[in-house]
C-alpha cells in the first residue's frame, strides 16, 4: 500500500498533540454525551470560559436522561451567561428525542446524529470522530486557519462559499487510522501555536510543511472578507414596580434569547424619547399604564449581528392588568428573587445600578 501523500504532516500532528495536547475535562472521557455536551458549549465560545459551564452542567446533568428529564428554565438558568441560548434549547430537545427515539444513546452514524436539534456538520464530525474514531473531518475557525497558512489557500475563511474547500482539504490531510488524534491535533495547533496574530511558528511541528512560512507570508493568511459595519439599536426597559414587587416577562422559545426572562421594553422609534418608549411598550405589551420613577441607567451591549444601547427606568405602576402581546409569560417578583431567572447578560449589566435604585 503506497503511504498517505501527507504521512509526515499526520506523523508531525500526532506527535506533537501527544505531547503539547491541555489537559482539558472532556478528554479524558469517550463517553459521546459529555463530548457532545462540550463541542455544543465550544461552537463560538472560549475554551476557558467554557470550562466552569462544562463541570456544573455534567454535575447537573451526568447523563442524558438527567438532562431530557429536566426543564428548559434550569437548563437555561445553568446556562445564563455563556450566550447563543438557541444552544441550550436546541441541546434540551435533543435530550428528549435521543432519550425516546434512541433509548438513551447517542446516534453512532451522521445520518442519525444530524437530524437532532442543533447538530451541523461541525458537531456532527467532532462527536463521531473523537467519540467513536469515525473518519469525519471536523472543521472550525482554528483549522481554517492552519490550512491556509499551510496550503497559501486564498478562500476566504468568513465566507460561507469557502466551507467545502477547507472541507476537501482537510478529508485529503485526515489520518483515517486516528481520526480522533488527528481532528484534536489540528484544532489544537491553530488554539496554541498557529494563532490569528503572533504565530508561534518556531514550535510549530508543521514549519517545514507550512508553505506560507517558506515564503514568509504567515501574517497574509489567513483570508478574509472585510465585514460589514454592526447595526446599533436604542432600547428603552421599564422596571415596573407593584407595592414591594416588580415585573419580569420571559421572551418566546424561540428566537434570539428564547425562553430567557427580562424586563419589558422595546426598541425606541424614530423622534420618540426613551422614557416614551418605555411608557409605550409598557402598555403594547403587557397593558400596564406607569408613570416613569427614576432614570436608572444606560449599558451598552453587542451581539453577533447588531449593537445595542438600553434606556433603563424604574416606572410606578397605575393601572391595568398584565395581558400580554409578546411575551410568553410573566412575574411578579421581589428584587432578591431575580437570581433564580435566567436574564440575558444585557439585564444583568444594569442589575447593580437597578438594585441602588430600588433601596426605599
Amino acid at each position: 500500500m503506497a503511504p498517505h501523500p501527507y504521512q509526515h504532516i499526520q506523523t508531525a500532528l500526532a506527535q506533537w498533540y501527544r505531547i503539547n495536547q491541555r489537559d482539558l475535562p472532556w478528554r479524558n472521557t469517550r463517553d459521546p454525551y459529555k463530548i457532545w455536551v462540550s463541542e455544543v458549549m465550544l461552537q463560538q465560545t472560549q475554551v476557558n470560559t467554557v470550562i466552569p459551564y462544562y463541570h456544573r452542567f455534567i454535575a447537573r446533568f451526568p447523563h442524558v436522561h438527567a438532562l431530557a428529564a429536566s426543564s428548559l428554565q434550569s437548563v437555561l438558568k445553568l446556562w445564563e451567561g455563556l450566550g447563543y441560548y438557541s444552544r441550550a434549547r436546541n441541546l434540551h430537545r435533543a435530550a428528549k428525542i435521543i432519550v425516546k427515539k434512541h433509548h438513551g444513546v447517542i446516534p453512532g452514524t451522521a445520518k442519525e446524529i444530524k437530524q437532532l436539534p442543533g447538530v451541523g456538520d461541525y458537531i456532527a464530525a467532532a462527536v463521531l470522530s473523537i467519540a467513536f474514531n469515525l473518519p469525519q473531518p471536523v472543521v472550525d475557525g482554528n483549522v481554517k486557519r492552519v490550512f491556509a497558512r499551510l496550503f497559501l489557500m486564498k478562500d476566504p475563511v468568513n465566507h460561507a462559499g469557502s466551507h467545502a474547500v477547507f472541507v476537501k482539504q482537510a478529508e485529503a490531510l485526515m489520518d483515517r487510522t486516528m481520526p480522533a488524534t488527528y481532528n484534536q491535533a489540528v484544532m489544537e495547533l491553530g488554539a496554541l501555536v498557529c494563532k490569528p496574530n503572533h504565530p508561534g511558528c518556531p514550535a510549530c511541528p508543521l514549519q517545514s510543511h507550512c508553505l506560507a512560512f517558506k515564503e514568509t507570508t504567515v501574517g497574509d493568511f489567513p483570508r478574509r472578507k472585510k465585514p460589514k459595519p454592526l447595526p446599533e439599536y436604542a432600547l428603552a426597559v421599564g422596571v415596573v414596580k407593584k407595592k414591594d414587587k416588580i415585573l419580569i416577562t420571559r421572551r418566546q422559545e424561540n428566537g434570539l434569547l428564547g425562553g430567557l426572562w427580562e424586563f419589558p421594553g422595546g426598541r425606541i422609534e424614530l423622534h420618540e424619547g426613551p422614557d416614551a418608549s418605555c411608557l409605550r411598550h409598557l402598555k403594547n405589551d403587557v397593558n400596564i399604564t406607569a408613570e416613569i420613577d427614576t432614570f436608572v441607567t444606560r449599558i451598552k451591549h453587542a451581539y453577533t449581528h447588531f449593537k445595542i444601547t438600553m434606556d433603563v427606568f424604574t416606572c410606578r405602576f397605575v393601572s391595568g392588568r398584565v395581558r400580554l402581546a409578546g411575551p410568553a409569560d410573566f412575574r411578579w417578583i421581589r428584587f432578591d428573587e431575580i437570581k433564580a431567572y435566567p436574564l440575558p447578560k444585557a439585564n444583568h449589566k444594569f442589575l447593580p445600578a437597578l438594585r441602588k435604585a430600588l433601596k426605599p
